[in-house]
């Protein structure tokens, strides 16, 4: 790892050289590009413009849009020649917003004093803002990829490794905590209908952002899947390390036989007996006789359909009858629970009614048979009670809710 080191350095050096080569050679058009706002493609060669913009030095912020200096690059001039105007000190999602406002509301008075040059202008730096703004989340993106691809791979150890990821992912945090300080509401707020400004602060901004989001994700992704695998990678570095220290104090330390003991430690009896599959071999001749009497040893199956009988079809009516009769009987007590709560008034439990009747019904099916009449009640009769579920969870792991007793009173006039 440390003798990459130099090789990195002098790739640096020569990248940095040639894109630096490239500002002194397209001076004159990249300072005209700045003054104008966008640049003209038309002074650069077609080789030209695919070093600028490799070089990270041009770009297009919009597919609609002509090519524009980058956002560091802007400010790198504009902190060159001093201009107060464009120069940006502090260059967080919050300031940009508050300058964002501020050329809204210039564009706007300029418009309403009819200064359309001036009104031009000022829509002109705020398409700037808007981009560098933008550009602001996609130059921080690139420099967490670039980092996930680099950074990751020169560092001494898996420690460091691990302090590159978690910084990573504080940068990743920040850029999210940006992202959210962006509200639409206002910015259609401060569109107010007029078309260039929602186009620029909602429609492209909008896109630009979910594009920003979408890229944020697969970073986190990756970012997750790193520290799993350095985390991993430590654990086992640990556990060789530590095993190499107690060889080193045990020199004449052998590992025991275990294959031929009878029995294992816990740690290494974990693997389940294995259970051979079996299956009948109904080509082998020799074999069909045990197969007959293994066919004929099966239980067989009995019939669910009742012979056509006087008696049978006499159980089965009777045994209707009955269940009628307990379903008539229970219904006939639910109903003097509800006459015994319009007669004396008042809040009853229906468990402890269950108990003071003596009534031999199952505690579940009495309340289940109790909601049951509330429901079937008219509109007009379920307004006379009030019914109370006392509901408790399952267990402290478990929250479904069960009822445990339900009251009945009659509501108040």
């Amino acid at each position: 790892m440390v003798a990459a080191e130099p090789a990195v350095a002098s790739n640096l050096f020569t990248i940095g050289a040639e894109r630096l080569a490239l500002l002194g050679k397209h001076h004159k058009a990249l300072m005209q590009g700045y003054l104008d706002g966008f640049v003209d493609e038309t002074v650069f060669s077609e080789a030209a413009l695919k070093k600028l913009i490799a070089a990270r030095i041009l770009w297009r912020p919009d597919e609609q849009q002509p090519l524009a200096l980058r956002p560091l690059v802007s400010e790198l001039i504009a902190s060159m020649v001093a201009d107060e105007n464009r120069r940006q000190i502090n260059a967080d999602v919050a300031e940009k917003l508050e300058q964002i406002r501020n050329r809204v509301q210039a564009y706007r008075d300029a418009q309403f004093k009819g200064d359309y040059s001036v009104a031009e202008l000022q829509l002109q730096r705020l398409t700037e803002h808007v981009h560098d703004l933008s550009g602001q989340f996609e130059e921080a993106i690139d420099s967490l990829w670039h980092r996930l691809n680099s950074d990751f791979g020169f560092v001494a150890s898996l420690d460091d490794k691990i302090r590159e990821n978690e910084r990573a992912q504080k940068q990743l945090r920040r850029l999210l905590d940006g992202l959210a300080l962006l509200d639409f509401n206002e910015l259609i707020e401060l569109a107010e209908g007029n078309n260039h400004l929602r186009k620029l602060l909602v429609s492209q901004l909008q896109s630009q952002l979910s594009s920003h989001h979408s890229s944020l994700l697969e970073v986190q992704k990756r970012l997750v899947e790193l520290l799993a695998k350095f985390r991993q990678q430590q654990a086992r570095s640990l556990l060789i390390a530590n095993m190499a220290a107690f060889l080193r104090q045990h020199p004449k330390y052998q590992p025991a036989d275990y294959a031929n003991r009878s029995e294992l430690p816990a740690l290494f009896n974990q693997a389940a007996a294995i259970v051979p599959k079996a299956a009948i071999a109904l080509d082998n001749a020799s074999e069909r006789q045990v197969l007959a009497g293994l066919v004929r040893a099966l239980p067989r199956q009995q019939s669910l359909t009742l012979p056509d009988t006087p008696g049978a079809s006499f159980a089965v009516q009777w045994q209707d009858e009955t269940i009628a009769a307990r379903q008539q009987a229970l219904k006939t007590d639910v109903e003097n629970f509800y006459l015994r709560v319009i007669d004396h008034g008042g809040k009853l439990s229906a468990l402890e009614y269950l108990a003071q009747q003596q009534l031999q019904w199952d505690s579940e099916i009495w309340l289940y048979q109790i909601i049951a009449e509330y429901q079937a009640l008219p509109v007009d009769e379920k307004r006379m009670f009030a019914i109370v579920r006392d509901e408790a969870p399952a267990s402290s792991m478990n929250q479904l809710l069960l009822i445990r007793d339900i009251s009945l009173q009659l509501q108040a006039a």
